[in-house]
């Protein structure tokens, strides 16, 4: 079977804005609109591009086209709007009123940028903070857009490095925690990592007023490019590496930050399981309530779940192209396979409940 990313660089083929349900062959919905509880990119076999907003029980309740593969995303607080982000190198992102199932607002990357894929919200839901390329420079940016202002951007942060990433709000409201992947990418080369001996990867803490960098790790080896996380309400990050250097080599790809603490470590699994891993890291997601890390591996066809309170390693779930992780109000985790399927996973047991053969991105994004 094809593997999904190979299969899209394949077969992209670009369409126009969004449409109504109707007219893309979606049968009438199961369930109402305001049932949706999660967004994601997904692709379908021609390679068109669209963002699907799916019920809690798996099934897909609209699907909604886009002119770019889509990535991450994240919800405006106090609002029923989920913002949606083109994946690198992106050029535009999507608002979405995910009640209404419609896109209200495209916002196109500003000159000489474009976007990594990810964002997320001031506690107020007025700012959203976007990591961005300034590709003439090669320096890593967060753009700062005022959504109360339909979505004007009033701010630009320069980051002491190259391709930040993933991106999320504190706890504590005022920090951003930014995956620094360090590979420097220009859109004239597409997807291209065009600095691969000089990396200098990191994960940071910045004040999101000032953009003052108030911790910087360092992974343990300069090709580990940090870029995927999720932060607990006590304010313990959990990252995943993709590894840049030789594929016979078997580096940790898990990091642990407690930022009360500023103690970093990375964690090492049992050498099996760190093999398996393939050296890629696609989507974190972390439970507060039962203190359980997820981590997709797509190449190793599994997800990890860990404590993330003490690094533990508690089990594997065994998924095909597993892609995204987003927790389950039961407890649990929902996974998607990028071959098609989303599944429902208590501990290592995952169930498929959905059953299209759409193919889905890294991520999912809670509404």
């Amino acid at each position: 079977m094809m593997n999904r990313r190979a299969f899209l660089r394949a077969s992209i083929v670009g369409i126009g804005t969004a449409t109504v349900l109707s007219s893309i062959g979606l049968p009438a919905f199961a369930a109402s609109r305001s049932s949706v509880v999660s967004l994601s990119a997904m692709d379908d076999a021609q390679g068109r591009h669209f963002i699907a907003g799916i019920n809690r029980q798996g099934a897909i309740v609209y699907r909604l086209p886009v002119p770019e593969q889509g990535h991450g995303g994240c919800r405006r607080p106090f609002a029923d709007e989920v913002v949606m982000f083109s994946k690198r190198p992106g050029h535009s992102f999507q608002v979405i009123d995910f009640r209404a199932g419609r896109i209200i607002q495209q916002v196109d990357t500003v000159k000489d940028h474009h976007f990594y894929g990810h964002g997320s919200f001031s506690p107020d839901g007025d700012l959203l903070y976007v990591t961005a390329n300034h590709y003439p420079s090669g320096g890593g940016r967060i753009l700062v857009y005022d959504a109360s202002r339909d979505y004007q951007r009033v701010g630009n942060f320069e980051l002491d490095g190259i391709g930040p990433h993933e991106i999320r709000l504190h706890p504590d409201g005022n920090a951003l925690v930014v995956a620094l992947g360090g590979i420097l990418t220009h859109p004239d080369y597409d997807r291209l990592k065009l600095n691969i001996p000089d990396m200098q990867p990191a994960l940071l803490l910045i004040d999101r007023e000032s953009g003052r960098i108030l911790q910087r790790h360092e992974p343990s080896h300069h090709q580990l490019s940090c870029r995927h996380l999720d932060v607990s309400k006590e304010g313990i990050v959990v990252a995943g590496y993709q590894f840049e250097g030789p594929e016979w080599e078997t580096p940790p790809l898990i990091a642990r930050l407690d930022t009360r603490t500023a103690t970093f470590a990375e964690i090492v699994l049992p050498d099996k399981q760190q093999e398996r891993l393939h050296n890629y890291i696609a989507s974190v997601a972390l439970d507060s309530t039962s203190h359980i890390a997820a981590l997709t591996a797509p190449r190793g066809n599994r997800a990890i779940l860990l404590n993330y309170l003490s690094g533990q390693h508690i089990d594997t779930v065994e998924i095909a192209d597993v892609a995204g992780a987003l927790t389950d109000q039961q407890q649990g985790f929902i996974f998607t396979s990028g071959l098609g399927g989303i599944y429902r996973s208590r501990q290592s047991n995952a169930v498929r409940i959905e059953n299209s053969e759409m193919l889905w991105d890294n991520h999912l994004t809670s509404t």
